[in-house]
C-alpha cells in the first residue's frame, strides 16, 4: 500500500526526521489558507498522487505570493499528471500539499529497501539526488552506495556516518544526517514498510538536513498491525478492481493484456501467465483465489475479471489440493450465469474432486472449452482470443 508525500512526512516526524512545515489542501481556498498559516516568503504547491516524477510533469510549483498559490492550486487540482510511473493514462490530482519553501544548497538521494538476494534491508544513498535518480542508477551506478543492515543489531551509527561521508554530505552535518538515517530506519522497521525513499534529501543554507520528499510503500500483509497507516489509504489512487478483490481476500493485480486468468496459488498463477505469453497471448491480470476459496469467492473473482473491458477471454487453471475442483466449477457456473458470459472460456481442472468438477461443467450448458494441461489451455485461449 502506498501513501501520499504529506502522509509520509507525518510518519517521519514521529521518528524525529526533519521535514518542512506544510498542510494538505483540497481546494484553492484551503491552499491559500495553508499558505497564510505557514507565513513563508516562498511556498511550494505540490500535487499529491501515488507516483514519482511529479516535478518533471509540472506537478510542483514555487509560489511567491498568495495569488500565485491560488493560481497554481486551480491549475493543478483536477489536472491529469502523466509521469514515468503513472503510465500514459496518468493520474488525476485531487489533493495538494502546501509546504514552506526551503533554502536548498545541495540535493541527495536516500532510501531503504529489502534486498531479496540477501534477505537484508539495504540503506541506499547518493549525492546525485533529485528528479533524475533513475538515470544515475542506469548510467553511473557506482555513484549509489549501499549499507546492508543486520536485522539483529539494526542500522548502526557507524554505518549511517559512513553513508553520509560516501554521499559527500558536509563534514559538519554528518552527525545530523546520520541521526536522520537512524530515524528513517526505525520508521521503516516499526511501520513494516517495504520501501522508503527520500528524494531529495537536502542540506539547507542554515545547516539543516531535511527530507524534502517522502515516499512510503507498506507490506500489505502487515497492515492489520497498523490502523494508523490503514487510515491513510486513498482509494482514489487504487484500481477499483483491486479494491473490490481485497474485500473478498483475493490476490488480484491488473495488467495490460486481454486474457483474464483465475488460478489458485501464486506460483501457478505466475506460471500460467508465462505460458500465455509463451503462446503469444497477453494476461489481463494476476489472480490467485487461494487454497480455501468458496463458491462465492470464485464467483466474485469471475465478476472482477469480467469488469475489465479489455478482457476478451478467460483461462481458469486450477490444481485442486486444498482447493476442490467442484467448488471452482460451481463458482464458474454461478458467475457465468450471473454476468451472461459472452467471451471464450477455457478451463483446466486437475486434483481433488476433478471428475465431479468436470461433470458439473459439462452439464451446465455453458460454452466451455476443456483443457487437459496448462500448456494446452493457454494455447487454446490464445487461439480463441486472437
Amino acid at each position: 500500500m502506498n501513501i501520499h508525500e504529506y502522509q509520509g512526512k507525518q510518519v517521519l516526524k514521529q521518528y524525529g526526521v526533519s521535514v518542512p512545515e506544510g498542510h494538505v489542501a483540497f481546494s484553492p481556498e484551503e491552499a491559500v489558507k495553508a499558505a497564510k498559516e505557514l507565513g513563508s516568503d516562498v511556498v511550494v504547491v505540490k500535487a499529491q498522487i501515488h507516483a514519482g516524477g511529479r516535478g518533471k510533469a509540472g506537478g510542483v510549483k514555487l509560489a511567491k505570493s498568495l495569488d500565485e498559490v491560488r493560481e497554481y492550486a486551480k491549475e493543478l487540482l483536477g489536472k491529469v499528471l502523466v509521469t514515468h510511473q503513472t503510465g500514459p493514462e496518468g493520474k488525476e490530482v485531487k489533493r495538494l500539499y502546501i509546504e514552506a519553501g526551503s533554502n536548498i544548497e545541495k540535493e541527495y538521494y536516500l532510501g531503504l529497501v529489502l534486498d531479496r538476494e540477501t534477505s537484508l534491508v539495504n540503506l541506499m544513498g547518493s549525492e546525485e539526488g533529485g528528479m533524475d535518480i533513475e538515470e544515475v542508477a542506469a548510467n553511473t551506478p557506482e555513484r549509489i552506495f549501499y549499507e546492508a543492515i543486520d536485522p539483529v543489531v539494526g542500522l548502526t551509527g557507524f554505518q549511517a556516518r559512513r553513508m553520509a561521508f560516501n554521499m559527500n554530505i558536509p563534514a559538519k552535518l554528518v552527525n545530523k544526517a546520520a541521526k536522520l538515517m537512524l530515524g528513517l530506519y526505525q520508521a521503516y522497521v516499526e511501520k513494516d514498510a517495504a520501501i522508503v525513499e527520500i528524494n531529495p534529501l537536502v542540506v539547507t543554507g542554515d545547516g539543516q538536513v531535511v527530507a524534502l520528499d517522502a515516499k512510503f510503500n507498506f507490506d500489505a500483509n502487515a497492515l492489520y498491525r497498523h490502523q494508523d497507516i490503514m487510515e491513510m489509504r486513498d482509494y482514489d489512487e487504487e484500481d477499483a478492481k483491486e479494491i473490490e478483490a481485497s474485500k473478498y481476500d483475493l490476490s488480484y493485480i491488473s495488467l495490460d493484456g486481454n486474457i483474464g486468468c483465475m488460478v489458485n496459488g501464486a506460483g501457478l498463477a505466475m506460471a500460467t501467465m508465462d505460458t500465455i505469453n509463451y503462446y503469444g497471448g497477453s494476461p489481463a491480470n494476476f489472480l490467485d483465489v487461494g487454497g480455501g476459496a468458496t463458491a462465492e469467492k470464485v464467483t466474485e473473482a469471475f465478476k472482477i475479471i469480467l469488469s475489465d473491458k479489455n478482457v476478451k477471454g478467460i483461462f481458469v487453471n486450477i490444481f485442486g489440493g486444498i482447493m476442490k475442483c467442484d467448488i471452482i466449477a460451481e463458482g464458474v457456473i454461478q458467475a457465468a450465469k450471473e454476468v451472461s458470459l459472452e467471451v471464450p472460456l477455457v478451463v483446466r481442472l486437475e486434483g481433488t474432486n476433478v471428475e465431479i468438477g468436470k461433470k458439473l461443467l459439462n452439464e451446465s450448458g455453458l460454452n466451455i472449452v476443456a483443457a487437459g494441461t496448462m500448456a494446452d489451455g493457454a494455447k487454446q485461449i490464445v487461439e480463441l482470443v486472437g
